[in-house]
């Protein structure tokens, strides 16, 4: 089933062609995230998953925040976590590429959410910050991992164990965001469109490759032949060429 835009409510959902735009909705609250709004984000990136038109998901946060975390009342109300927990194993786990604007604060789950996304663009003057040890918890969505992967042990072990704030541009410094810059909505669609441009199958088998959980260089080197001798035999390899020959811009969406 196709992703369907939504136009009302805590999380909206916008589709421009072959780009879908999840904006978080709660202003008031920062965006702090609810079971609710975590089912409308996993629904919203699963069916993209599904839908093999789609080139990019793109998730921003409305009005001064992209995310606060977790909506306290909410989790601890004894409801459960199943839907955060749907949402993070589908960000972990699709082939669609998944690009975030964050603007103001990207808290707990906020920051951690962005581990899995394939391009991050941050603002300079974005708050980003993992308070769990303060709160009495341990980190989630695989960040113990992730975070350390990402930035390097030593910073991962600043923000996970002093819960210290960091800004947009240290983001950036770090390697927690591609690039500080305003506005960051514009520089990740932007991003959107281009890959909007890539050849599709290519563009989720490469992303998958990326992101395998492969630990050895000789599995890798195994999978990517395989990916790769698939890819010959595809259209998308056709087309390039025919594109290259004719000296035109490829269409591999017709």
């Amino acid at each position: 089933m196709p992703v369907q835009p939504i136009e009302t409510g805590d999380v909206l959902v916008a589709v421009e062609g072959p780009i879908v735009t999840a904006t978080l909705n709660r202003p008031s609250k920062l965006n702090a995230l609810t079971q609710e709004m975590y089912r409308v984000l996993a629904d919203t990136v699963l069916a993209a998953a599904a839908d093999p038109q789609v080139a990019a998901v793109v998730v921003t946060g409305n009005d001064r925040a992209f995310s606060a975390g977790n909506d306290l009342v909410d989790f601890t109300s004894g409801q459960g976590l199943d839907q955060a927990v749907r949402f993070l194993e589908a960000i972990a786990s699709v082939d669609v590429p998944l690009v975030a604007a964050v603007r103001g604060s990207a808290i707990g789950v906020g920051l951690t959410m962005l581990l899995h996304f394939d391009l991050v663009y941050v603002e300079p003057t974005a708050s980003l910050a993992v308070p769990f040890v303060g709160l009495g918890l341990v980190p989630e969505a695989g960040s113990s991992i992730l975070l350390p992967k990402a930035v390097g042990e030593r910073h991962a072990a600043d923000l996970l164990l002093t819960g210290r704030t960091i800004d947009g541009t240290t983001a950036a410094e770090w390697g927690l965001a591609n690039a500080a810059v305003s506005p960051a909505l514009d520089a990740a669609l932007e991003a959107a469109g281009r890959l909007a441009l890539q050849p599709p199958v290519a563009l989720r088998a490469t992303k998958a490759l990326v992101r395998s959980p492969q630990t050895t260089l000789a599995e890798q080197m195994t999978d990517e032949m395989t990916q790769l001798v698939k890819a010959l035999g595809e259209a998308e390899f056709a087309e390039a060429i025919a594109a290259r020959r004719e000296k035109r811009a490829p269409d591999f969406r017709r």
